[in-house]
């Protein structure tokens, strides 16, 4: 049996990985905070393990074949690079270091598709299209990239996959994260909306992806996880169709996306949180398309509609009662 060690495993896709990786018969040791804060099903296969990530973790990597490291600082909202290189950089170095020290086989990373460059209507960014502004001034997505840096030029021993999913969406986003933006459309009369558009992802895909990426991919490699390219527009009508639902759609002008960037960054300057920033605005006015090519060709995957992935999201809301 392969015994493998997850970080974030009490996230939206940490949860959905380690339910994946038990149904195939791994053993799973899950480094969690609290393990009061685990959702998923008990296992005579899983090990909750409450630790700190930046500490030696050494012990628990023996006879371990690989690291799935998902644990990431997602917040929109902080103002500093270091708050994110910290979590992002600092603590995925200090895992893969250990990983070599123990001869890991595989340290697989979780990044995201921001890192690579996004394409349009016209045609999709893939694993080889560099980054592209607005992400270039993510300090989220810089502090992946430097990470994603780092292990593809450090790696000796132990191989490196990447993995760089694009907006996930399903069950067990108890926090919620990405699911959020379900409920700006959800039971709601008017809807407004950005202009730009994203691609969306089912979750269990990802999760599945990681698993072929523990058994197929390959060395050095990166792996877009991603599915339906479509507007905001789009996908909130599908939202409406779902939850049987007609409310008014507004698009939000451009121009008040970039004054609210604008605000963002004065908030910013004078050391308050905010999620808006120049860089977010923009990104919702740009269409973020991805293909998902070669996941399909090397890791073998079948994507599910989005409107699955809603669905999944919407009746674990309604059974958790999920504000």
């Amino acid at each position: 049996m392969k015994k493998v060690v997850v970080t974030g495993a009490t996230g939206l896709l940490g949860t959905n990985v380690i339910l994946k990786l038990l149904q195939n018969g791994y053993s799973v040791i899950a480094l969690v905070r609290q393990k009061s804060s685990w959702l998923g099903e008990e296992s005579e296969n899983l090990k909750l393990v409450e630790a700190d990530l930046s500490s030696d973790l050494s012990l628990l990597f023996k006879e371990l074949d690989c690291i799935i490291h998902i644990a990431a600082e997602t917040r929109q909202n902080l103002i500093s690079y270091d708050e994110y290189r910290k979590v992002n950089y600092e603590t995925t170095i200090n895992l893969f270091t250990q990983a070599e020290l123990m001869g890991i086989k595989k340290f697989l990373f979780v990044s995201t598709a921001n890192t690579l460059g996004y394409g349009n209507t016209a045609f999709s960014g893939n694993e080889k299209s560099p980054q592209l502004y607005p992400f270039i001034h993510s300090l989220y997505a810089q502090s992946k990239l430097e990470a994603e840096d780092y292990l593809l030029k450090y790696r000796k021993n132990t191989e490196v996959v990447i993995f760089n999913p694009t907006f996930m969406i399903g069950a067990y986003d108890s926090k919620p994260s990405s699911g959020k933006i379900i409920f700006w459309a959800w039971k709601k009369r008017i809807i407004f909306y950005p202009k730009g558009g994203k691609n969306f992802v089912h979750v269990e895909d990802v999760a599945t992806g990681v698993l072929g990426g523990v058994e197929k991919g390959r060395n050095g490699e990166k792996y877009l996880l991603a599915n339906e390219n479509i507007s905001y527009k789009e996908f909130f009508k599908k939202i409406n169709r779902i939850t049987h639902q007609n409310p008014i759609m507004i698009a939000i002008p451009n121009g008040l996306l970039n004054f609210l960037g604008l605000i963002g960054e004065g908030l910013r300057k004078l050391k308050i949180k905010t999620n808006l920033s120049a860089s977010n605005m923009k990104a919702l006015q740009i269409c973020n398309y991805y293909s998902n090519q070669k996941s399909v060709n090397e890791l073998g995957l079948h994507y599910q509609p989005v409107d699955k992935a809603i669905e999944d999201a919407i009746q674990y809301f309604d059974k958790n009662n999920t504000q």
